[in-house]
């Protein structure tokens, strides 16, 4: 299990590294189109339709670096007041909800992306992007999501910390 946990954090951080590479692509793409259209000119008509898709891919494939960082939104301040067992409980409950609802959303991406896939349907407006592109990052982000929780669900890791402390130094 160790093993496993150590390969899924590093196919994360690759994930992760990609998206963040993907963002000054973006960012570029951006000011060269409005820099173009601003001067008089007629930016290329290929700039709205890859920032849309890249910008699915950066969130995809980002998640499974936050929820392995703790990096998502936990408020702790009700849960941190409850007995040990019932926060244990409680996170136990979190933890199988969210790896559940990214294993289903994973199994729908997954038959979206097959079925498009198969039929080879382009996505037209621009230009012309086979659709399955926009379902391929989903598949890798919720599979990973779900795996992520799933560490959480075999007690390799905690994702709360119980500790107000933090919160009433930062005041």
């Amino acid at each position: 299990m160790k093993a496993f946990d150590r390969a899924l954090g590093t196919v994360s951080m690759a994930l992760a590294w990609i998206a963040c590479a993907i963002i000054p692509v973006l960012f570029t793409m951006i000011v060269v189109d409005v820099s173009i259209r601003t001067l008089g000119g007629r930016p290329p008509a290929f700039t709205s339709a890859v920032v849309e898709y890249a910008l699915l891919y950066v969130a995809m494939f980002s998640a499974p670096f936050l929820v392995r960082e703790k990096g998502h939104v936990a408020i702790e301040a009700v849960i941190a007041n409850l007995p040990k067992f019932l926060q244990r409980f409680l996170a136990m409950l979190v933890y199988i909800t969210c790896m559940l609802a990214a294993a289903l959303f994973t199994y729908f991406s997954c038959m979206l992306f097959w079925e498009n896939w198969s039929t080879n349907q382009l996505d037209t407006r621009s230009i012309d992007v086979p659709y399955w592109l926009q379902f391929l990052p989903m598949v890798i982000g919720f599979a990973m999501v779900s795996l992520e929780f799933l560490m959480y669900v075999a007690g390799r890791r905690h994702y709360y910390s119980y500790d107000l402390g933090e919160v009433k130094d930062g005041v």
